[in-house]
Formats: structure tokens, C-alpha cells, sequence
């Protein structure tokens, strides 16, 4: 059967978010209590653009919701709270710091990263909230366990993640139903990866923290990775700390993020230079992954998102 002249006029960015589009009412018509993960990073400002067009001019049907470690660069949070109050929207934060302070999260020591502690905070704000599924922005070409995901994501009553029993999506049928105490986590941009994701940001003209973009910051190299200098992160003892121009790929906490070297200031930039690479988005960036005894797979079965 032939195309129409409006198949053919569709661009791969029009099919992705098409897909998104459909997943975050798939969400809101089969889940009771739903909420959308927003730190303020790009693929959750993309996920926010995504909910605009499936739910504007109504509200959205489901809160945003951050799990703050604590430890997170100040320009991000500052952009997650203006965004959720131009949107209008309800923005719910649970804190990682919270959590230590009730005896709920016990660090190894004063400096550990509190990054996977993440999963302890999260499953209480899933309780606390009674929530039956929470969207995110993670993407299957992030990493190798996140490629097993299935676009609704099954945890059981104890959050936890099973690979061998996660439900088909034969033509895009989601099935959502659970018992009490159960939820899943849904991913509308699984199947967009990280160039996809710039390109949406281009043309949509979405703004972003500007740690995104290339700027001068002091750094030090440490096992392949350029390590910001920060009170959380000083360098070690004969470590040279150098000012390079870097910008972020991906943005978390403080003490497991790391940028690149870049000279790239916009969006059209970020795009050409993101054509090009031949590093992954995380493991160019992301300490944890590297220096972490547990897998993401691990992880993810913990309750980690």
C-alpha cells in the first residue's frame, strides 16, 4: 500500500514524539496516580514539552515530582523550580537529606555519593503519595540494562525490578494493571536516543540550564574523566586542577557527574558535536557507572529509576 503525501511529510522527530505522546495518555487513562520525574535535566525538560501536547490547555493529570540528593548543581535546581512555576504546575520534592536524617538512607561514610541512596527515598515517595506509576525520562541507548526495559516498566510491591517479568508490548499495547502496593515506571523517550533528544530541543526551542553549554570551569583528570572541582569533589593530593571548557551531557548529582570538553555555546553546536561522538552519553560523564561496585542492573532491581 503506498504512502500519503502526510506519511511522507512526517520527520523521525514527528513518529518519536507521536509514540511519547501516546504513552503519557496511556499513563493517565490506565493509572490512577500518576506522577512525572523532573530534576530540570534535558530529558525531562523534553518530557515536560511532551506533556504540554498531550494534555494543554488542561492541567496534567499528575504532579512533578524530584528526588533531590542533595548534592545537586545549584543552576539545575534554580531552573526546576522557575519552570514547574511557569508551567503552573504542581512540583512535589523529597530529599535524599531527609531520608538520612530519619535513619532511612546510612551512608558508608560523610562522602560517599548519595546517588543510589536515591532508590530509598524514592519508594517512600511512591507510598507516601500512593502512587501507581511515575514517567521518566531514561532511554534505552543510555545503558545496557535500561536497553532490557520495556516502555512500561513493571516493580513489584517492594519496587524492585525483575527483567525476566516484564509484560510484552506487542503493537504498542500497554498493559498497566497491578495489584495494591505494585507500580510501573514508564518511559515515553525510551526509544529516542541522546541526538534525538538535542534535535527535539532545537526544534522546539527549549530552554535549558545553562550548564548544558560550553563554559570555563576547574577541573581535574581522574581515570579518564574530567572531574569538576567543587566542595564536594576537591581535588586529591597531587592532582593538577586545570580551567577547561566543558559542558555536561548529562546532569546529576555533584559527586558522580562529570562533563566534557567542549567548545560547543549552542544548541546547533551541541547537535553537530553529538552527531560525531563515539563516547556514550554515560560513560563519558557518569562516575557511578564507572567507580560503582553494583551494576545498574542491580541497581534498577533495587528500585533504582
Amino acid at each position: 500500500m503506498p504512502e500519503t503525501n502526510a506519511a511522507r511529510a512526517l520527520s523521525h522527530l514527528d513518529w518519536l514524539e507521536a509514540e511519547a505522546i501516546h504513552v503519557l495518555r496511556e499513563v493517565a487513562g490506565q493509572c490512577h496516580s500518576a506522577a512525572l520525574l523532573f530534576s530540570g535535566g534535558k530529558d525531562s525538560v523534553c518530557l515536560l514539552r511532551l506533556a504540554e501536547k498531550a494534555f494543554r490547555p488542561g492541567r496534567f493529570p499528575f504532579p512533578l515530582l524530584h528526588v533531590d540528593t542533595g548534592h545537586n548543581y545549584p543552576e539545575v535546581i534554580a531552573f526546576r523550580d522557575r519552570r514547574a512555576a511557569e508551567l503552573g504546575e504542581r512540583l512535589v520534592v523529597r530529599s535524599v537529606e531527609d531520608s538520612i536524617a530519619s535513619g532511612r538512607v546510612v551512608l558508608a561514610h560523610p562522602g560517599e555519593s548519595r546517588n543510589k541512596h536515591q532508590s530509598v527515598t524514592l519508594l517512600d515517595a511512591i507510598a507516601e503519595l500512593e502512587l501507581d506509576a511515575c514517567i521518566g525520562g531514561a532511554r534505552r541507548d543510555e545503558e545496557k540494562a535500561r536497553a532490557k526495559e520495556r516502555v512500561f516498566s513493571f516493580r513489584d510491591e517492594l519496587g524492585q525490578w525483575d527483567p525476566k517479568r516484564q509484560r510484552p508490548e506487542l503493537w504498542s499495547l500497554y498493559n498497566a494493571r497491578i495489584r495494591r502496593g505494585e507500580n510501573i515506571r514508564a518511559f515515553p523517550i525510551s526509544n529516542w536516543t541522546e541526538l534525538d533528544v538535542w534535535q527535539y530541543i532545537a526544534r522546539e526551542r527549549l530552554e535549558l540550564p545553562s550548564i548544558y553549554f560550553a563554559h570555563e570551569r576547574e577541573v581535574v583528570r581522574r581515570g579518564g574523566a574530567l572531574v569538576p572541582v567543587t566542595p564536594l569533589t576537591p581535588p586529591r593530593p597531587g592532582e593538577r586542577v586545570e580551567r577547561v571548557s566543558v559542558r555536561f551531557r548529562t546532569v546529576g548529582d555533584i559527586t558522580c557527574t562529570a562533563p566534557v570538553e567542549s567548545t560547543a555555546r549552542t544548541v546547533e553546536e551541541i547537535v553537530a558535536e553529538t552527531a560525531t561522538t563515539t563516547v556514550t552519553e554515560r560513560g563519558a560523564t557518569r562516575l557511578d557507572d564507572q567507580t560503582s561496585d553494583a551494576s545498574m542492573e542491580q541497581r534498577k532491581k533495587e528500585g533504582y529509576f
